[in-house]
């Protein structure tokens, strides 16, 4: 075998190991995870079923879909901060510049709705990519900040740029129909099922993502930085990734909200909405898969029963009650779930 031969094969040994290593270093709950595989596929199966069965069970699809939306903003949110350990306060700039752009290009432009998910989708990676290119480099508080202040500058254009409509939003969005007519989208019942098949998608390809070599480079960033720096990791390029794969999956969320509710708002970009999303991961369990579905499912689940009954007062309620649960629950709900059988497992043992 030539030198060169030698050295490539050398390299390659020492990357799968550094791949091992960082492996090791990135899940530290991995049997507590194992040791419920069974039983969370059987609770995968109960949970798709009813999901499935929803409008015939007396369960509103217009609410379930826009709760799939926002869950599937709350995973591409987890992604960042939960395997990748960036916290971004501004991560609905990007779920609703995708709205606004998506919304415009159906109803002006006569896009097909595939069509202008993807160009949603397009959309808040590219202004993922623009802002990560800035922040990446910081850390902590300083990245965060960076991502709120771009945020802002979106949430302005938003706000001035002329096809928006300003206040009033972006109005009248009709859903079309998929494939060039063949799938008419007026229907909820109809509509509803294309939303849950993108949601099982997406959720399936971040599993997929975090499962994978790059992800598990992510969860080793995300626990010892300098640790996955000394195996021979570029950080930042990983971090950007996983920024912009989020950014794009927000934008995706954007998008569907838009063709689901036919109208897209400041409301939409507004910063509050990058706080709600916090709280929707940390309640439901940072850096777990189901935790945001289910942080996402209860928000919008309480801001839709209290509305009504308590007007304005739904904030200060939703608020006390993440309080609470950040105390009782510091992991989240399903973090905590996984937690409890972790202490379960050894005291069987």
């Amino acid at each position: 075998m030539s030198g060169a031969g030698v050295e490539s094969a050398v390299e390659n040994a020492a990357r799968r190991k550094a791949a091992e290593i960082a492996a090791e270093l990135a899940d530290p709950m991995a049997g507590a995870h194992a040791a419920m595989t069974q039983r969370g596929r059987w609770a995968w199966g109960v949970a798709l079923a009813v999901l499935v069965a929803a409008p015939f069970i007396g369960l509103y699809p217009v609410f379930m879909m826009k709760a799939m939306c926002y869950a599937i903003f709350a995973c591409a949110f987890n992604l960042l901060l939960g395997f990748t350990g960036l916290l971004s306060f501004g991560h609905a700039a990007y779920l609703g510049a995708a709205a606004y752009g998506t919304g415009w290009l159906i109803r002006s432009a006569g896009w097909p709705p595939e069509a202008g998910l993807l160009a949603g989708m397009v959309i808040g990676a590219g202004l993922g990519l623009a802002v990560g290119l800035i922040a990446i480099r910081r850390q902590g508080i300083y990245f965060a900040m960076i991502t709120l202040a771009m945020a802002q500058m979106i949430y302005f254009v938003c706000l001035q740029a002329p096809f928006t409509g300003g206040e009033d939003g972006l109005q009248g969005v009709p859903r079309g129909a998929l494939l060039g007519g063949l799938i008419p989208l007026k229907s909820d019942v109809a509509l509803y099922y294309f939303i849950l098949a993108v949601f099982v998608a997406v959720f399936l390809a971040i599993i997929r993502i975090v499962h994978s070599p790059y992800g598990q480079v992510l969860k080793a960033i995300r626990e010892n930085e300098p640790r996955a720096v000394s195996l021979g990791y570029d950080v930042d390029k990983y971090k950007l990734l996983a920024f912009v794969l989020s950014t794009a999956i927000a934008g995706l969320a954007g998008s569907l909200k838009t063709l689901v509710l036919g109208f897209a708002t400041l409301s939409d970009a507004h910063w509050s909405l990058s706080g709600e999303v916090v709280l929707m991961t940390l309640l439901g369990g940072m850096g777990t898969f189901a935790g945001p579905v289910i942080g996402a499912f209860t928000i919008i689940g309480l801001q839709d029963y209290l509305a009504d009954r308590v007007g304005s007062w739904v904030t200060v309620i939703i608020g006390v009650i993440f309080v609470v649960c950040v105390l009782a629950f510091r992991k989240g709900f399903v973090g905590e779930l996984i937690a409890w059988q972790q202490r379960r497992g050894k005291a069987a043992d």
